[in-house]
C-alpha cells in the first residue's frame, strides 16, 4: 500500500488520518448483556434505544465475524460455527431489536404503554426500512412516514431525511419546493447535512432555487464549522472554491484551501485525502512536491476504495519513488485494475495500455482492446484514438514502453497514461 507514516499535528507532516476502530465482539456481547438488564429496568427511552442499537451492531457483525459468534456461543458452552446457527442467532437478535424499536417508535418505551412516540426511535426504524436492515424489506413509504412523524416532533435529522425523500421521490411524490422548505427547516435546527445541501442548492441554483452564492457559501461555512466524520463534505467543497478554479465566487486562497482539505482528510474523507495526494505529487496549492506525503494520502483514500486514489497509486508503482516506494509493474497493474473494475474510464484506459504493452500482466491485444472499448464507451479520448489507430494501421507489436521516472519529482507526461 505504501510506506507507513507517523502521526503529527503539523499540517505539512506525513498524514496519519484516524481510522475507525474495529469493535471487539466479546466487548460488544458484554455491553449487550449489561444494556439488556438496564433496558428492562429503565423507563428512559434513551437507555432502551441504546440497547436496540447494540443489538443491531452485534447482529450486523455476526456474518462477517466468527469471533462475534464465538463470544455469543461461549455463553451457552457451544462453539459451533455452523452457518445456519449464525443465521439463527442473527435472526434472534434482529427480532428482539425490531420488537423493542417498534414499541419505542409507537409508544416511547419498550413496555408498550404510552402514546408519545420517541423521535430518535422513529428515525432509526425509518433507516432500517430505508436500508433493509433488521431483516426488513426495503420500504421507502414506511421510511418516509416515520421520518415525517419524527420531523413533526422537531427531530432535525428526520427533517433532513424527509427533505431527501421529497427531492428524490422516495416513498412520497417528488416535490422540490417541499424539499427545499424542509432543508431550510432542518438547517435552522442545526443539522449539518441539511446546511451542506442547502448551501449547494443555493450555490448552484438547484431544485428551482435562484443562484445565490453569498447565502450558499454562508451555509457551507456553517456546515464546515461543525463538520465531523459523518459530514465532512462542506470542508471539501469550500476547499474547491478557495482553490480558485471557480471564477467569480471567492478570491483564491491556496493556503486556506489546503487547510480545508486537510481538515476533511483528517476526518477520513476520501476525496480530500486524494486531493492532498495530488497536491503533494504535483506541487499544487503552493505545496512542495513530496512523494512520501503524496503516497501516504493516496494510500489512505485507496483503503476506502476511492478509484482515483487507486489509479494514482498505480502511477506511483509504475515509476517508483527512490527510498520510499519500490517500483513494481505488477502492483501498478493491480491498482489500476481495482480502479477500472469500479468503472473509472481513465483507469480502464490504463489497464488497456498495461495489457497492450505487457506491463505487470501478459501482453494480450484482444484483452487490451476490450478495455479500450470500455474506456471509449465513456468518451475517453485517448482510448478512442488508440482504437481508431489500430483499425487503420493494424496492431503493431508492443513492448514495455512506459518510461520510468528516475527522481522523486512529478510524473512526466509519458508516465501519466492515466
Amino acid at each position: 500500500m505504501g510506506p507507513a507514516s507517523s502521526a503529527s499535528s503539523s499540517s505539512t507532516a506525513t498524514p496519519s488520518a484516524p481510522r475507525p476502530s474495529k469493535p471487539d465482539p466479546g466487548a460488544m456481547y458484554t455491553e449487550l448483556v449489561a444494556l439488556r438488564t438496564q433496558a428492562k429496568a429503565s423507563t428512559d427511552p434513551a437507555v432502551q434505544l441504546a440497547f436496540c442499537r447494540t443489538l443491531l451492531t452485534v447482529a450486523d457483525a455476526l456474518p462477517r465475524s466468527p469471533a462475534a459468534l464465538l463470544a455469543l456461543a461461549d455463553q451457552s458452552g457451544s462453539r459451533n460455527l455452523d452457518p445456519k446457527k449464525i443465521r439463527k442467532q442473527q435472526d434472534v437478535l434482529q427480532h428482539e431489536a425490531l420488537k423493542h424499536l417498534k414499541k419505542l417508535a409507537t409508544h416511547g418505551n419498550v413496555q408498550g404503554v404510552g402514546k408519545t412516540p420517541y423521535a430518535d426511535a422513529q428515525y432509526l426504524l425509518a433507516e432500517c426500512y430505508g436500508h433493509g436492515r433488521l431483516g426488513l424489506s426495503h420500504d421507502h413509504e414506511r421510511a418516509f412516514a416515520l421520518y415525517h412523524a419524527a420531523s413533526k416532533q422537531g427531530h432535525a435529522a428526520s427533517t433532513y431525511r424527509a427533505a431527501v425523500c421529497y427531492e428524490a421521490g422516495a416513498g412520497v411524490k417528488r416535490d422540490h419546493g417541499r424539499a427545499v422548505s424542509l432543508y431550510r427547516k432542518a438547517a435552522a435546527m442545526g443539522d449539518t447535512a441539511a446546511m451542506f445541501r442547502l448551501g449547494m442548492i443555493q450555490l448552484h441554483g438547484q431544485l428551482n432555487v435562484p443562484v445565490n452564492p453569498r447565502d450558499g457559501i454562508a451555509w457551507l461555512k456553517r456546515a464546515a464549522n461543525q463538520a465531523d466524520e459523518a459530514t465532512p463534505h462542506a470542508l471539501h467543497e469550500l476547499g474547491m472554491l478557495y482553490e480558485g478554479k471557480t471564477s467569480g465566487i471567492l478570491l483564491p486562497d491556496p493556503a486556506y484551501a489546503h487547510d480545508l482539505f486537510l481538515r476533511a482528510a483528517q476526518l477520513a474523507y476520501a476525496p480530500s485525502q486524494y486531493k492532498l495526494g495530488l497536491c503533494h505529487e504535483y506541487g499544487l496549492l503552493n505545496l512542495t512536491v513530496d512523494a512520501r506525503r503524496s503516497i501516504a494520502w493516496y494510500a489512505k483514500a485507496a483503503e476506502q476504495g476511492d478509484p482515483d486514489a487507486e489509479l494514482a497509486l498505480s502511477g506511483w508503482y509504475l515509476t517508483g519513488a527512490d527510498g520510499i516506494l519500490v517500483q513494481s509493474d505488477q502492483e501498478a497493474y493491480l491498482w489500476a485494475r481495482k480502479a477500472a473494475d469500479k468503472g473509472l474510464a481513465k483507469a480502464e484506459y490504463a489497464v488497456a495500455y498495461y495489457t497492450e504493452h505487457g506491463v505487470g500482466v501478459r501482453a494480450n491485444w484482444d484483452e487490451a482492446r476490450r478495455w479500450y472499448l470500455r474506456a471509449s464507451s465513456q468518451g475517453h479520448a485517448r482510448a478512442m484514438a488508440r482504437l481508431k489507430e489500430a483499425a487503420q494501421d493494424g496492431v503493431k507489436p508492443a513492448g514495455k514502453s512506459a518510461k520510468r521516472r528516475k527522481d522523486g519529482d512529478a510524473k512526466d507526461s509519458e508516465c501519466s497514461i492515466m
